[in-house]
C-alpha cells in the first residue's frame, strides 16, 4: 500500500473520530433533558465515558501488537459508531451510564489504535507527519459543531440525528479499511506476548503526556471561566477564549511536522512547552479580555504540537510492543485530560483561579525541561 494513500486514510479515521465524538458533544445538552439529570449528576455520568475509554485503551493496545492496528482500528471504529445513537434513546441516568461506557470503551480503542496507524504510516514516510493527524481529528469536531448545530436550528430529532452518523461512521470505517497499512513483521527476539515490560522512557513519556494534555483539559474547561469570572467577560465574550485557543490548535497541528522536521521533535517540544507555559501565564496575569483571549490562543500555540510527538516516540520505543507502549502512554495522557479540570477546581477552594494554572504552567516547564530525554532518538530499551 502506497505510504500516500494509507496517510489519506488515516487522515480520515482521526477526521471520523473527532467527527463522531463532536456529534455526541454538541447533543450533551439535549441528552441531559432527555434523561432528566442535573448538572452534578452529568459531571459524575460522564466519569463513565472516561473510565471506559480508559479501559479499552488497555484492551487496544496488546489487540494492536497481536493483529496490528488496521483491523483494530476498522473493527473498533465500526463499534464505536454503532453505539453513538445509544445516549441518545437513554431516557434515565442509569440507561445513560451504560451508554456512555459503550461509547467511551470503544472511543479509547480507536484512540489508540488510530495513533499505533499513525506511528506505522509515519515510519514508512520517513518524517514527522503525527501533528497533521491530529489536526485532523480537531477538524472533524469542528465539523460536527457545524452539522450538529445546523441539525438542532432545523429540529431535527437527536434520535435520528446520531443514528444518521453512525451509518456515515460504518461506511466510512470500513471504505477505510483497505487503505489502511497491514501489520508490519514481528522483530526477532521479541518480548514474549503478555509480557511486555515498562520502561523507565515510556513511564517519562506518559508522565510528560499526562502533564501537558492536563494543561489542554484546563484550556477546555476553565478558559471561558477565566474570562467570566476573573475578568468579568461576558459569556459571549469569554466563548472566544476557547475559540482561540481551539483554531491555535488546529493551525499548528497542520504545520508543526514541517518544523519538527526541522528541528527534530527534543527541541520542538523545549521550545513550544514553554511557549505553552508563558502564553498560560499572560492569561493569569492579563489585565483584560482581549489579552486574555491573546494568551489563551498563545497556549495553543505552544502545546498543538508537543503530545503527538510522545505518541510518535512511544509507538517506536520497541516496534513489538508498539501498541501496548502506546496504549500506557495514552492512557497516561487521558487521565490528565480527565483529571486537569477537577484538580483546578479543587484548587480553587483555597486560592484563586489564575494561582491555580501555576499547576498546569508547570507541567508546560517540565515537559520542556524533560523532552530531550524523553525523545532521545529511539532505541530498544532493557528494563
Amino acid at each position: 500500500m502506497p505510504p500516500t494513500t494509507a496517510r489519506l486514510a488515516t487522515f480520515g479515521v482521526f477526521a471520523l473520530n473527532g467527527f463522531l465524538l463532536g456529534m455526541w458533544i454538541v447533543n450533551i445538552p439535549t441528552i441531559k433533558d432527555r434523561t432528566g439529570v442535573d448538572q452534578a449528576e452529568l459531571g459524575l455520568i460522564l466519569l463513565a465515558l472516561g473510565a471506559a475509554a480508559w479501559v479499552g485503551m488497555q484492551l487496544a493496545g496488546p489487540a494492536i501488537d497481536r493483529l496490528g492496528s488496521r483491523p483494530v482500528v476498522t473493527v473498533a471504529a465500526v463499534a464505536l459508531a454503532l453505539s453513538l445513537p445509544l445516549p441518545a434513546f437513554a431516557t434515565s441516568g442509569l440507561q445513560l451510564v451504560l451508554a456512555l461506557g459503550v461509547v467511551g470503551f470503544f472511543n479509547g480503542m480507536v484512540d489508540v489504535a488510530q495513533n499505533a496507524q499513525a506511528v506505522v504510516v509515519e515510519r514508512a514516510y520517513g518524517r514527522p507527519i503525527m501533528s497533521a493527524f491530529h489536526a485532523l481529528f480537531s477538524l472533524g469536531g469542528l465539523t460536527a459543531s457545524l452539522v450538529g448545530g445546523g441539525l438542532i436550528a432545523l429540529d431535527v430529532d437527536v434520535r435520528a440525528t446520531l443514528s444518521g452518523a453512525a451509518v456515515l461512521g460504518v461506511v466510512a470505517a470500513l471504505a477505510l479499511f483497505g487503505s489502511l497499512i497491514a501489520a508490519p513483521a514481528v522483530v526477532e527476539d521479541a518480548a514474549p506476548r503478555g509480557r511486555v515490560p515498562w520502561t523507565s522512557r515510556v513511564l517519562l513519556l506518559g508522565l510528560l503526556a499526562f502533564a501537558l494534555l492536563l494543561g489542554e483539559g484546563v484550556a477546555y474547561d476553565w478558559s471561558t471561566i477565566h474570562l467570566r469570572d476573573s475578568l468579568g467577560s461576558t459569556e459571549t465574550v469569554a466563548a472566544f477564549a476557547y475559540g482561540a485557543f481551539s483554531i491555535t490548535m488546529t493551525v499548528v497541528r497542520l504545520v508543526a511536522d514541517r518544523v519538527v522536521a526541522v528541528w527534530g521533535p527534543a527541541r520542538y517540544v523545549s521550545l513550544a512547552a514553554l511557549v505553552g507555559a508563558l502564553g498560560l501565564l499572560g492569561a493569569a496575569l492579563a489585565p483584560n479580555a482581549a489579552v486574555a483571549i491573546a494568551a489563551w490562543a498563545v497556549f495553543g500555540i505552544g502545546l498543538a504540537g508537543c503530545v503527538p510527538q510522545f505518541f510518535s516516540a512511544a509507538g517506536n520505543v520497541d516496534p513489538n510492543a508498539s501498541g501496548t507502549y502506546l496504549a500506557r502512554v495514552t492512557s497516561m495522557g487521558y487521565v490528565g485530560l480527565l483529571a486537569g479540570p477537577s484538580l483546578i477546581g479543587l484548587l480553587t477552594h483555597w486560592i484563586p483561579l489564575t494561582a491555580a494554572f501555576a499547576l498546569p504552567i508547570a507541567g508546560c516547564l517540565a515537559a520542556g525541561l524533560l523532552a530531550p530525554r524523553a525523545l532521545a532518538p529511539a532505541q530498544q530499551e532493557v528494563p
